[in-house]
């Protein structure tokens, strides 16, 4: 492996622990009294820490170290969880996430931590004197000489203590394990492997202790070999299997500990693992305290299968870099093109033993496409696992009491409309929040509850997915909505008298329009709603909003399951083929020219009761007429909606639903007016796909 991939690796990893810390930081300030909240997120920052002290990155390393001591004295409760500490450790959060995409943006990950770390120290500061002293006392009794660097075999030796935690885990029913670990001598970041072997064991059981120590490991001041000291419930051949199984690991000697030996001497001081500095050595010993106590819980044997259980899904996954998937996915893009070719070629030549085999390859490769559009899927809480912190820093900024409420974050889509949807849903969330939401002495005076609530949830529902975020706010007020739109020029009287409350509602989507009386930095309802809208609308999806004024508002926005492979009706317009996609008609006509009025310069038809405007393609894309055009007294239409306006596009003929591949027009064609991409169809013809979004206004 690589310094790229291991780069690649620590990337992925880091997310994983930032997203745990933010996690549990939001429950830890829930439940204040939960210290065992705080194991979980002191294991996260100490493993960043270690992370970053391997990779180089000194001040994300410089910061963790800090971070972890505060959380040391919480979880000791020689520190209580105030909303001044929360504030400060969510400072440090957004220090290390900034560090974190720097790295992952090809920066070094360099930060000025400087003022993050003083708040940390200043918060270390107010231990207790007391406190301090058995710290330095514990530490003092625990520091431990250097050991002898001999690549032969490492030995290793246990104090008091450590035999004491031992014998405990035994009698709980768990095996203590030694492990002497031999990296290949042509390893290159060797405190990498380590860090994937402290990984692997700590899945199965917990480390006791490493010889040499984790920070002589992590500086990489050992030859080839080190031991660990593990207590677990799996066997012993698992242990060594699932070691061996980290890449240039060349060797893994496992046998159970005796704890029956008797203790070494230790008035001397003598000890097999390196010496470490006091600070250090407080707050490992610390752990190890904390860990001694869990084998004696009740609990333990089913958190300890649990952590099995995870261990063994785990073996059952593995890391693809998403550019192999968008190889794989362009490569049977091409197999969709040449399986519409073939079933073109078996329909021609009606040759009964091709059509048949044609029908099972279609069959085969429809569950081969199934199941590389699910490969693509990822669930949506990728999206919303941020939005929690962002609730929290803007009720507090604004003083507002705010309760965020997600559900379906399992909700699976594909992975290219995950990457757009991110900042629309911010600024939708921010606009309940900052125009939405009132004052807690406003509420109460409304006889609300003084904590407003924001609800997000997603859903599956056909081949679409719903994204809902819903508040118990002030809502919007409809007169000051039609106020604005009449004073913009946005809509007139005549055509307010035909709108129902959702499409005056839709108004608010107008570009620049806004009811807020004050434009705040953190946004105004309907402020920037144009660009939301515009986004999720290129997605091939679209955005609806509800609301009762003085109860709160509803919005909806609808998208694809995916972009890649999509169902068209292809229609025909003089020679030139077009796509229009499934999702957004209503359905197709023929209607007679007759039946076609003109009503303020726009052909319209009377369809179903409804007035709907037509749209002529060969005069939008200049197609030339054809030698029969015009003689026909027929029009073919596809009915088409956006949101709940209505067209109907005027095509030559209609020729059928088909599977398509949507291919990008390129940097070039970027712009081109109502064109969304282009296929080729089986019989190698270009059709550009239609964005009937545009077409509509």
């Amino acid at each position: 492996m690589g310094q790229s991939e291991y780069l690649e690796v620590f990337i992925d990893e880091s997310q994983e622990h930032l997203q745990t810390l933010n996690d549990h930081l939001m429950q830890l300030e829930k439940e204040p009294e939960d210290i065992s909240i705080v194991g979980e997120i002191f294991r996260s920052a100490h493993t960043l820490k270690g992370m970053g002290a391997t990779m180089g990155f000194e001040d994300l390393a410089r910061l963790t170290h800090n971070l972890e001591n505060v959380l040391d004295l919480i979880r000791h409760e020689h520190m209580s969880v105030t909303s001044h500490v929360m504030d400060v450790v969510f400072e440090s959060v957004d220090d290390l996430e900034e560090m974190i995409t720097d790295i992952a943006g090809g920066g070094d990950g360099s930060r000025d931590v400087s003022e993050a770390v003083q708040k940390l120290e200043v918060l270390q500061s107010g231990e207790d004197k007391e406190t301090a002293a058995k710290s330095e006392a514990a530490a003092a009794v625990h520091v431990e000489s250097s050991q002898d660097t001999d690549n032969t075999a490492v030995s290793e030796s246990y104090d008091e203590y450590e035999r004491t935690v031992l014998k405990q885990s035994q009698e709980q029913g768990y095996t203590p394990y030694k492990l002497e670990i031999t990296l290949d001598e042509q390893t290159m970041l060797k405190a990498a492997r380590v860090y994937m072997v402290f990984d692997v064991l700590e899945q199965v059981g917990d480390i006791i202790k490493s010889t040499p120590s984790a920070d002589e490991l992590e500086d990489e001041n050992f030859e080839s070999s080190f031991v660990i000291t593990v207590i677990s419930s799996v066997e012993l051949e698992e242990l060594r299997q699932r070691v061996l199984k980290v890449s240039e690991i060349t060797n893994v000697s496992v046998e159970v500990v005796n704890v029956d030996e008797p203790a070494p001497a230790t008035d001397n001081g003598s000890n097999d693992t390196p010496e470490k500095p006091a600070e250090d050595a407080s707050a490992e010993k610390n752990e190890q305290q904390e860990d001694a106590a869990k084998p004696a819980k009740a609990d333990k044997p089913e958190k300890q299968n649990t952590g099995s259980k995870k261990g063994s899904e785990l073996n059952k996954t593995i890391r693809v870099n998403i550019d192999r998937l968008d190889v794989l996915m362009n490569l049977f893009e091409e197999l969709v093109i040449d399986r519409g070719r073939l079933e073109q070629i078996s329909s021609e030549l009606n040759n009964s033993e091709l059509n048949e085999t044609v029908e099972r390859m279609s069959r085969i490769s429809g569950d081969l496409q199934e199941i590389i559009l699910n490969m693509r899927m990822m669930p949506i809480d990728q999206v919303f696992n941020r939005f929690p912190r962002m609730v929290r820093s803007l009720s507090k900024e604004l003083g507002k009491k705010v309760n965020l409420e997600i559900t379906g974050a399992e909700t699976e889509l594909d992975r290219t409309i995950i990457d757009e949807i991110g900042d629309p849903l911010v600024h939708l969330i921010r606009n309940s929040i900052d125009h939405g939401i009132e004052q807690p002495d406003v509420r109460e005076a409304a006889g609300k509850s003084p904590e407003g609530n924001v609800h997000l949830s997603a859903y599956h529902s056909g081949n679409n997915v719903f994204i809902e975020i819903e508040d118990d706010g002030n809502g919007i007020d409809q007169e000051k909505v039609i106020k604005k739109s009449l004073e913009n020029g946005v809509v007139n009287e005549e055509d307010l008298e035909k709108m129902n409350d959702q499409q005056i509602f839709g108004l608010m989507f107008a570009s620049g329009f806004s009811t807020a009386q004050e434009i705040t930095d953190i946004s105004g309802r309907g402020v920037g709603l144009d660009v939301v809208r515009n986004t999720f609308e290129t997605l091939g999806g679209n955005i609806t909003v509800n609301s009762v004024y003085g109860r709160g508002s509803l919005f909806s926005v609808q998208l694809p399951l995916t972009l890649s492979i999509i169902d068209v009706m292809l229609v025909e317009i003089g020679k030139e083929k077009y796509g229009v996609p499934l999702t957004a008609i209503v359905e197709t006509a023929i209607v007679n020219k007759n039946e076609v009025h003109s009503a303020h310069g726009q052909k319209v038809i009377d369809f179903r009761g409804n007035v709907i405007p037509l749209v002529f393609l060969n005069e939008i894309f200049e197609v030339p007429d054809t030698e029969t055009a015009g003689e026909d007294e027929y029009y073919s239409l596809v009915i088409v909606s956006k949101g709940d306006k209505i067209a109907g596009l005027v095509v030559d003929s209609l020729i059928g639903q088909h599977d398509v591949v949507l291919k990008s027009l390129g940097s070039y064609l970027s712009n081109v007016f109502a064109i969304s991409g282009a296929t080729i169809l089986g019989d190698g013809q270009v059709a550009l796909i239609l964005d009937s979004n545009a077409l509509i206004k």
